[in-house]
């Protein structure tokens, strides 16, 4: 019922909001800043006289009278900015009394308004970071609640939830707020700039260090979640519920099964977080999979800026330097080592064939032989062809032995798969020594089904495969006849379903 009523806000207006924009701004937000100010020194009722000082105190307002300050205070108060009562504890007189002298408050709301504002005035950029540490606190505390088992001291469950839940919100809006912050225009043009280099090795750094917490601890709280019967979340939830019935809460207290209801969505919410549904990958593999596109970009901008420099560099100098120092050599001798320091070896797909010796003797030198003359053609596209005829070359034969091979190797995999159709069920640590054609399927299939979420595959040929991982993370040492592999101890079940 509380929900629902919370839901009603929704489409309701804010009067909390008129004094951010009102005729009067200046006037109201100067009064609401010094009633934020003097809340955070716990002082938390204020009189008129005490506020006009207050305001008067910033210097930012011309003509500005006590008349008009009692005045902003009961709009305030009609905007539910503020709440007041009477103040006669310290009147003189009859009279005084009757003039209803009231102090003032803040109300929840304009609370929260005002921390809002202070932290918008200090924002610059979207800020953020990158911390793996987040990631190992967050599967420490899931590892804590599973290991306890429901059984929790009073205080505990709900001690270990709000570590859990700001662990949690911190890693995602700073995660959040870093990678944005580097798609902003600012950033971009910052990358291309010649100073990016000096620190582009450090952000690549960061980030592949952030990526590998990912991997690490990500998979980590995923295989707890999956591993981790319901009934021991379900007891947690139920602790957390009675530890907070404990506290005294005076400002409209949730029933027993509201409390329920909202801390299973926020579960839901975390677990789906690192494991993701039916229907959607986790955010994890997205976070990891945009984090590399970050990194990529940031190696893409830093090619981009070395490539500039070297265009247009002209070597001019350093090519008559070399040529001035051939010139001054006087046997090709000299000639021959200075080009094998300036050049290298020649890349020897450049060369084709073998000449016919002309001499036997082990000291003959290759430079005392007889060119070899290949006649070259033009690799030019808009080379014109000469106007003689030329014969098909029939490839007929190279085609059949081609196509030959295929179905033999296609009649291999046929006979193999029959055979594992049979079988139906298969366990890495049960099968024998295997093929290499059979390893090449095998890992096929496995490939299919990991990039599914269900872990469900189906082939081209009509054949369903379900995957099952070992449930303590196994792992089995497949033989193959040329080596072996080592492997999580699978259990591949196969099945032969009609076409659609």
């Amino acid at each position: 019922m509380q929900r629902n009523q919370a839901r009603e806000l929704w489409v309701k207006p804010v009067p909390e909001l008129k004094y951010l924009n009102a005729d009067n701004v200046s006037r109201y937000r100067l009064i609401m800043r010094y009633f934020y100010e003097n809340h955070s020194k716990l002082r938390y009722w204020l009189k008129p006289e005490e506020v006009f000082s207050g305001v008067m105190h910033y210097g930012l307002l011309d003509d500005y009278t006590e008349d008009q300050c009692q005045r902003d205070l009961e709009v305030l108060t009609e905007w539910k900015n503020l709440t007041s009562r009477h103040d006669g504890g310290r009147a003189q007189s009859i009279e005084e009394y009757l003039r209803k002298r009231f102090r003032y408050q803040m109300t929840p709301y304009a609370i929260e308004i005002e921390r809002m504002l202070q932290t918008l005035e200090q924002l610059q950029g979207y800020g953020g970071s990158l911390e793996p540490a987040l990631l190992e606190r967050i599967a420490g505390y899931i590892a804590q609640i599973r290991q306890a088992e429901g059984q929790f001291a009073a205080g505990a469950a709900h001690q270990l939830w709000r570590d859990l839940q700001s662990a949690f919100r911190q890693l995602h809006e700073s995660a959040s707020d870093y990678l944005a912050s580097l798609q902003t225009a600012r950033v971009e043009e910052l990358m291309l700039t010649d100073q990016f280099l000096i620190f582009k090795d450090t952000l690549t750094q960061y980030l592949r260090d952030f990526v590998r917490g990912l991997q690490q601890y990500g998979v980590h709280v995923e295989a707890m979640f999956r591993q981790t019967p319901q009934t021991v979340w379900q007891s947690f939830l139920m602790a957390l519920v009675e530890d907070e019935k404990r506290l005294p809460m005076f400002d409209n207290p949730l029933a027993d099964d509201e409390r329920m209801a909202l801390h299973q969505e926020e579960w839901q919410v975390l677990e789906q977080w690192f494991v993701g549904s039916a229907t959607e990958a986790s955010d994890v593999l997205y976070l990891e999979r945009q984090t590399k596109d970050t990194i990529a970009r940031v190696v893409r901008y830093a090619l981009a800026i070395q490539e500039r420099h070297q265009v247009g560099v002209s070597r001019r100098r350093e090519l008559e330097s070399l040529g001035l120092r051939f010139l001054e050599l006087d046997n090709p001798e000299e000639a021959h080592k200075l080009g094998a320091y300036a050049f290298g070896l020649y890349q020897t797909r450049h060369f084709q064939g073998e000449g016919d010796a002309s001499s036997d003797a082990a000291d003959f030198s290759m430079w005392d032989e007889k060119p070899i003359v290949r006649r070259l053609r033009s690799r030019s596209r808009g080379q014109r062809k000469s106007g003689g005829t030329e014969s098909i070359r029939s490839t007929r034969v190279q085609r059949q032995e081609a196509a030959k091979a295929i179905l033999e190797a296609k009649k291999r995999e046929a006979t193999l798969v029959k055979t594992w159709i049979d079988m139906k069920h298969l366990r890495m640590s049960e099968l024998p020594t295997l093929s290499p054609e059979q390893r090449i399927l095998l890992l096929q299939w496995i490939g299919r089904c990991m990039v599914n979420q269900s872990k469900l595959a189906r082939t081209p040929d009509g054949l369903e495969i379900r995957l099952i991982l070992p449930e303590n993370g196994e792992r089995t040492r497949l033989q193959f006849t040329d080596g072996a592999l080592e492997v999580p101890d699978f259990e591949l079940f196969v099945e032969e379903v009609a076409s659609s």
